[in-house]
């Protein structure tokens, strides 16, 4: 029996999905049963008539706080369905930034349990009782964490066999070897007095190799110098 990636996502907001994981390749995947979306909604563990998941800051201040108590009941009730090996993520702006080769890592494995923290975020006592990894999709502040695991999910989907159609177009993407992507042309060969570039034309399979490579060094240079010192110095 083969066992499909499976992507466990606990959150106040059910209805936002899939959104969009449900079009395009990762949707026509998941209809295809290459992956798999479940969804926990976290005011099922509150306690009280009014479905609580959140109380006052500790220590004062604005907004609120998802309880550790009910947090910590449905990562728990999520990992028992869920191989033991399973990633426990918390989308979280304070999180280590999410990369392409974290995006790997997660597609081999058997998915991911994405924890999406709403108010002031999550009390600290569950990400480090239930040992939860903190994960950023980016140096900002979303109203929540439903949109960044969409950005991981998709991110992990389209690397699953089968799902992108073109496995040799992956390892020419962004990001693959450390590089930013060189720059795509098709037709018109000429438009509004730009030309596609000779070498693209040639037939000559070797100059072009070179000439992309070229072409993903100097962009990784300019609009990446983090990457090109990151990628001089491994």
């Amino acid at each position: 029996m083969t066992t499909i990636w499976r992507a466990s996502v606990l959150t106040i907001f059910p209805d936002m999905f899939p959104g969009p994981l449900g079009m395009s390749l990762a949707g026509k995947a998941l209809s295809e049963g290459k992956w798999s979306l479940g969804l926990t909604d976290i005011r099922d563990f509150a306690t009280d008539k009014h479905r609580s998941v959140d109380d006052t800051p500790a220590g004062g201040g604005a907004g609120m706080v998802m309880r550790a108590d009910i947090a910590a009941a449905a990562v728990d009730a999520a990992r028992a369905a869920m191989p033991a090996e399973t990633a426990t993520l918390y989308l979280s702006p304070r999180g280590r930034p999410f990369t392409q080769a974290r995006a790997r890592d997660l597609a081999s494995g058997p998915g991911g349990i994405l924890l999406c923290g709403r108010f002031e975020g999550s009390d600290e006592r569950v990400l480090e009782a239930r040992d939860i990894e903190e994960i950023s999709i980016g140096d900002y502040v979303l109203s929540g964490g439903e949109l960044g695991a969409m950005v991981l999910i998709d991110a992990c989907v389209r690397l699953l066999p089968g799902v992108a159609g073109n496995e040799v177009s992956l390892g020419d993407e962004s990001f693959a070897e450390g590089l930013l992507e060189y720059p795509h042309f098709t037709r018109p060969r000429d438009w509004e007095g730009r030309s596609i570039p000779e070498v693209l034309l040639s037939g000559d399979h070797r100059k072009i190799a070179e000439w992309r490579r070229e072409q993903a060094e100097k962009l990784t240079k300019t609009r990446r110098p983090d990457l090109w010192d990151r990628k001089s110095k491994g």
